[in-house]
């Protein structure tokens, strides 16, 4: 079984949020759990070219006067731009991710149910977020 963790981080690149999804399921299943969650709380969202989705993700953040740094797609019809320096701040969810893999039971999944796999990775987060 596969297993997608999808994350959000603050501005110090810690941990505050996550969401499980079926390792072949498309990113913007994860915004769609973590998005409306961040939206109040934000003011710009930084995340890769997977989320360039102009109704599931754009337009939302537009509407709530967030700024949004993803990259457009190759194959977009329009292109946008984005902010090249502010984007270089991803780099800190993309830490986290590799803090997260060093627990074993993580990185490899032991849990046979995605409670379980949440809960460990609840832990972990909290372990990091304490170092």
């Amino acid at each position: 079984m596969t297993t997608k963790i999808h994350a959000s981080c603050d501005a110090l690149g810690n941990p505050t949020g996550f969401h499980l999804t079926p390792g072949q399921a498309h990113d913007l299943q994860g915004s769609d759990a973590l998005l409306p969650k961040l939206v109040g709380e934000i003011k710009a969202l930084l995340a890769d070219k997977a989320y360039d989705a102009a109704e599931r993700v754009l337009e939302v953040l537009n509407e709530a006067n967030v700024k949004a740094v993803i990259p457009a797609k190759a194959n977009r019809c329009e292109q946008r731009t984005h902010d090249e320096e502010m984007y270089k701040w991803r780099h800190l969810i993309e830490n986290f991710f590799q803090k997260l893999k060093q627990f074993r039971a993580i990185a490899t999944r032991y849990d046979k149910r995605a409670v379980s796999f949440l809960g460990g990775i609840y832990l972990a987060a909290s372990v990091i977020w304490l170092n």
